[in-house]
C-alpha cells in the first residue's frame, strides 16, 4: 500500500488517514463497496458508499498516474532527454492529462508535415516568425530557398514553418489545458446517421440528428451514441464553438500586430483544426466513455444490491 496516497486521498476527502488505509485494505482483499458499507462500518467509521467509491476511484488514478510516469521517464532517460527541470515537472503532475501534455513534445512521433520541415532546415525560420517582431516574413523566408531540400519557393518556406509553429502549438502545455477546459465545459455532442444506412441504424434513430451538450449528456445516451459510431451506424463528433476556440488561442499565442503575426495566426488556425482539435475531442471522447462506464457498472451493482434485499 503507498502511505503517500492514502494521506493525499484523505486530505482531498477530509477523511483520515487510518479511514482510507483500511479501505484500502478491504478493497485489496477482495471485499466489495456494499460489503465494506455495510458489514464494516467500525473499521472504516462508518464510511457509506459514496466516499468509499471516491476512495477506491481516487486511489486507482494515482497508481495509474505512477505507473505512467514511471514508463515515461524510462522512455526519456533511454533516450537521454530526461532533464532536472522535466523530471520535476513530471513529479509534480496531479493528473494522466498533465503528464501527458508534458511529455507531449518529447514523445517518439510518426513522421510528421512538422518533422519534414525541420528535415528541411525550416526551424530557425518558424523560431523567427514565433517571436512575432518587426520583420518582414517574405525576406526571411527567401533565405530559406533550397531547391535540393525541396524548399523551392518563399511559400514553401513559410507553409514548412508555420507547420513547425502549428505542431508547437498543439503540444504547448497551458494552450491544451486551455482548450481541455473549454471542451469539458463548452463542447456540444452531435451525432448523425451514416448516409445510406437509415434503414439498418433504426435502432439508433433518436441519434440520427442528435445535438446537446456534452456536460449534460447522460451515461446511457452516451454510451448508445459512441456503440452507433463503433457499429458505424453514426458519426459522433463533441467540440465547442471553433471561433470561441480560437479567439482563446489567438489571445495566447498571438503577441503582435505585424507580419509575422499573420503567420502565427495562419499556424494557429492550422494547428487547432487539424492537430488540436481532433487530440482534445479524442481525449473529451475517451474521458467520457470512460465515466459513462463506471457510472453504468454503479448503476447494475446498486440495482443488483436492491434486488437481493429484497
Amino acid at each position: 500500500m503507498n502511505f503517500e496516497h492514502s494521506e493525499k486521498v484523505a486530505r482531498e476527502l477530509t477523511l483520515t488517514a487510518k479511514q482510507v488505509q483500511v479501505t484500502a485494505q478491504l478493497l485489496e482483499g477482495g471485499a466489495t463497496i456494499p460489503f465494506i458499507a455495510r458489514y464494516r462500518k467500525e473499521a472504516t467509521g462508518s464510511l457509506d458508499e459514496i466516499l468509499l467509491a471516491a476512495i477506491r476511484d481516487r486511489l486507482n488514478q494515482l497508481r495509474e498516474l505512477d505507473n505512467r510516469r514511471e514508463a515515461i521517464v524510462k522512455s526519456l532517460e533511454e533516450r537521454g532527454l530526461l532533464t532536472d527541470e522535466l523530471r520535476t515537472k513530471l513529479f509534480k503532475a496531479e493528473a494522466i492529462s498533465i503528464l501527458e501534455d508534458i511529455y507531449l513534445p518529447f514523445k517518439p512521433k510518426r513522421r510528421t508535415r512538422a518533422t519534414i520541415a525541420r528535415e528541411k532546415g525550416l526551424e530557425p525560420l518558424a523560431n523567427l516568425i514565433m517571436k512575432q517582431g518587426a520583420i518582414d516574413p517574405l525576406q526571411e523566408a527567401a533565405h530559406f530557398i533550397d531547391k535540393e531540400k525541396g524548399v523551392a519557393t518563399v511559400e514553401d518556406a513559410l507553409q514548412g514553418a508555420r507547420d513547425i509553429i502549428a505542431e508547437q502549438i498543439s503540444e504547448d502545455q497551458t494552450g491544451r489545458a486551455t482548450m481541455r477546459e473549454l471542451f469539458a465545459a463548452r463542447g456540444i455532442i452531435k451525432a448523425k446517421v451514416v448516409k445510406g444506412k437509415e434503414e439498418d441504424a433504426l435502432k439508433y434513430k433518436d441519434y440520427f440528428d442528435w445535438e446537446e451538450p456534452v456536460k449534460n449528456v447522460p451515461s446511457h445516451r452516451l454510451l448508445a451514441m459512441m456503440r452507433g459510431e463503433q457499429e458505424s451506424f453514426l458519426t459522433v463528433h463533441i467540440r465547442p464553438d471553433e471561433k470561441e476556440a480560437l479567439k482563446l488561442l489567438y489571445n495566447y499565442f498571438i503577441t503582435n500586430g505585424n507580419a509575422a503575426a499573420e503567420q502565427v495566426q495562419m499556424a494557429v488556425v492550422d494547428g487547432y483544426k487539424r492537430l488540436l482539435s481532433p487530440s482534445m475531442e479524442n481525449e473529451t471522447q475517451s474521458t467520457g466513455k470512460k465515466r459513462a462506464d463506471e457510472e453504468a457498472v454503479r448503476v447494475f451493482a446498486e440495482n443488483l444490491r436492491q434486488l437481493l434485499l429484497a
